[in-house]
């Protein structure tokens, strides 16, 4: 096989990993010169800081104005599992999945949690399950956007309007660059560190009134830690979604998702998001349309994430291969670009098939993809030629 030139633009910024993701463009550690350090989170400057948080992120996610907003632990992961062992049990309850992330649900419901009444509903990497198989009289616990397997639910539409049962909806990938429809979610739980470029272990939890009305109404059998307790006395405990977090909080972890926050609304809102990653997905789906060896890992146009961008390599000669070698070849793909300083953290997750995850949200330049993808010609020409 020909080696094809190596190109002579690369990227401003190498950063394409899936979380933590990329900085907003321009950001420096300046950015952070406001942060209330060394003060305490209870203080009337931390507890500002922290409702701060909350307030503009209803202003930017345009958050209904009934639901609640909270900062919890844990990232993304405490704060889904927070709502499951707090809420399910007093109905069935269905759990949807398709991606690695999302079986970790599957397994929370199955083996941890005595649920009496569980259907799981699955697919393989690159599809959706069935979705339409819930009826509304049941709870749901599904993920808006896989992030290990670039596939998405294209709406809502499989969720009645007028359900009895509760809808979790992990929606870490997906805030910020998809649209979030509040009247079928209950409940949706997120990460600073995905869309935002945030800092680890600080979780956002948004509850419905419906949610709410669960909380107040239901007391789960088993025991819940005090990062999971969200009542008081029976009631909604309302501190929490003033900025009274459970546990310790960064406030410069707090500082940067400010700064995040308002450099989103100063560029013009969701929809500035929302428009920059499709830009940026389709620049990327474009390349993959005319190169022979590659293809996107979702297999349903509608159904592709524009945040987690899912390739695999479908090249014959590399399909040939026992999935071990094929993985290596994708990894010293990886190896090449990052020693050149072209792309970091881009590799698919290890459960899905090989090949390349790459990050296209809002956060990211139309102009650092462009640069990139050359390169994986490039390279993909340099380690085939290696091979055969």
């Amino acid at each position: 096989m020909t080696i094809l030139p190596k190109p002579a633009v690369k990227p401003a910024d190498p950063r394409f990993s899936a979380g933590p993701t990329k900085k907003r463009p321009g950001w420096t550690l300046e950015a952070l010169s406001d942060a209330a350090l060394g003060r305490s989170h209870r203080s009337a400057l931390g507890k500002a800081k922290l409702k701060e948080v909350i307030d503009l992120t209803r202003e930017v996610l345009e958050v209904p104005a009934d639901y609640r907003i909270g900062i919890v632990p844990a990232s993304d992961t405490g704060a889904v599992e927070m709502a499951m062992w707090s809420m399910l049990g007093p109905r069935g309850v269905d759990v949807a999945a398709w991606e690695n992330f999302g079986n970790a649900w599957i397994t929370d419901a199955e083996s941890q949690l005595p649920l009496d009444d569980l259907r799981i509903f699955t697919a393989d990497y690159g599809r959706l399950p069935n979705l339409d198989q819930y009826t509304g009289d049941r709870d749901l616990v599904f993920t808006w956007n896989g992030t290990t397997a670039g596939v998405r639910v294209p709406n809502a539409d499989f969720i009645p309007a007028d359900r009895d049962g509760i809808t979790i909806c992990d929606a870490t990938s997906a805030v910020f660059a998809q649209q979030m429809e509040w009247d079928k979610l209950d409940v949706v739980t997120y990460s600073w560190q995905k869309n935002m470029g945030g800092e680890a272990a600080h979780g956002m939890i948004i509850l419905s009134p419906r949610a709410v009305e669960r909380l107040e109404s239901y007391t789960p059998p088993w025991p819940l830690p005090k990062i999971f307790r969200m009542t008081k006395g029976g009631k909604l405990n309302e501190a929490i979604f003033e900025g009274s977090t459970i546990n310790t909080p960064s406030l410069m972890a707090a500082e940067d998702h400010l700064d995040a926050l308002k450099w989103v609304k100063s560029q013009g809102g969701l929809q500035f998001m929302h428009d920059r990653a499709d830009t940026n997905a389709k620049t990327i789906w474009d390349w993959v349309a005319e190169t022979g060896w590659i293809a996107n890992l979702a297999e349903k146009e509608n159904e592709r994430s524009n945040t987690g961008v899912c390739l695999k390599i479908v090249d014959p000669r590399v399909q040939a291969l026992p999935k071990e070698e094929q993985s290596a070849f994708a990894k010293q793909i990886i190896s090449m670009l990052a020693d050149e300083g072209v792309a970091y953290d881009f590799g698919a997750y290890r459960t899905a098939p090989p090949g390349f995850r790459i990050w296209a949200s809002g956060l990211i330049e139309k102009s650092d993809i462009e640069a990139l993808l050359p390169w994986l010609d490039y390279a993909f020409s340099v380690v085939a030629a290696e091979r055969f």
